[in-house]
């Protein structure tokens, strides 16, 4: 069985091969499909398939967790929280120095977010994985849920995203799926982002990476988070 320090539940078991799966990712960005056109686009006909993959991935006898290593040795964990009355999507971030893991995002019926901004998610996806761990394409796709950014590069993200859900979904129409995916990314609402002092921090109030909030991250874990999102490139 799988263990992440500090992080309490379980039982925690490897997810991966739900990543081959083309309804995964629908399910997985559910979050930010809301309403019934941004559900039809994304499921199709096989909506029954897909909440059959839901009901694997939301049993309690098995967490299903994805785990993506970080250039910086830092790892980033997502955990399907699969307990009775409390199920729930874990974004988390953990180093070998670290006590304990430390979460980025949260979601559920009590969310938390968001946990990385537009250009941290992809450098994030585009850090050279180890052979074997998820493509850039399934990393960007994984981390998406916790994006939560006012401040979009016009059509570019579009097309990043669109590109990422021709090549591993079955989605139709992968750019109009894109463009809806975008303009609710997230349970939160989109936040402003802005360097200071070489972290990247924002005024989410449902955020850890808002020193603002009373239950915000200390500042050097919110330092060390940054230059491992961003591979170092961020300040």
């Amino acid at each position: 069985m799988l263990k992440i320090p500090g992080y309490e539940g379980g039982p925690l078991v490897d997810g991966s091969a739900y990543l081959d799966d083309p309804l995964f990712w629908p399910v997985h960005l559910g979050s930010c499909l809301r309403g019934e056109d941004a559900q039809r686009a994304a499921f199709g006909a096989d909506w029954d398939a897909a909440m059959e993959l839901y009901r694997g991935l939301s049993a309690e006898g098995g967490w299903p967790v994805f785990s993506v290593p970080l250039c910086s040795g830092h790892t980033i964990h997502v955990v399907y929280r699969n307990l009775d009355g409390d199920r729930g999507v874990d974004y988390l971030m953990y180093h070998p120095a670290w006590s304990a893991v430390k979460t980025l995002g949260v979601e559920d019926g009590h969310f938390m977010g968001p946990g990385m901004a537009w250009p941290e998610l992809l450098s994030a996806a585009r850090q050279p994985a180890p052979e074997g761990d998820a493509d850039t394409d399934a990393r960007l796709l994984l981390f998406f849920p916790a994006l939560g950014d006012a401040r979009l590069p016009d059509d570019a993200a579009v097309v990043v995203l669109t590109d990422a859900l021709a090549a591993l979904t079955l989605i139709e129409e992968p750019a109009e799926v894109a463009s809806m995916l975008l303009e609710n990314q997230g349970q939160w609402a989109p936040a402003h982002w802005r360097p200071a002092d070489g972290i990247w921090i924002n005024d989410g109030g449902h955020s850890y990476r808002n020193p603002g909030n009373a239950f915000a991250l200390p500042e050097v874990r919110l330092l060390e988070i940054s230059d491992a999102l961003t591979g170092g490139h961020g300040r």
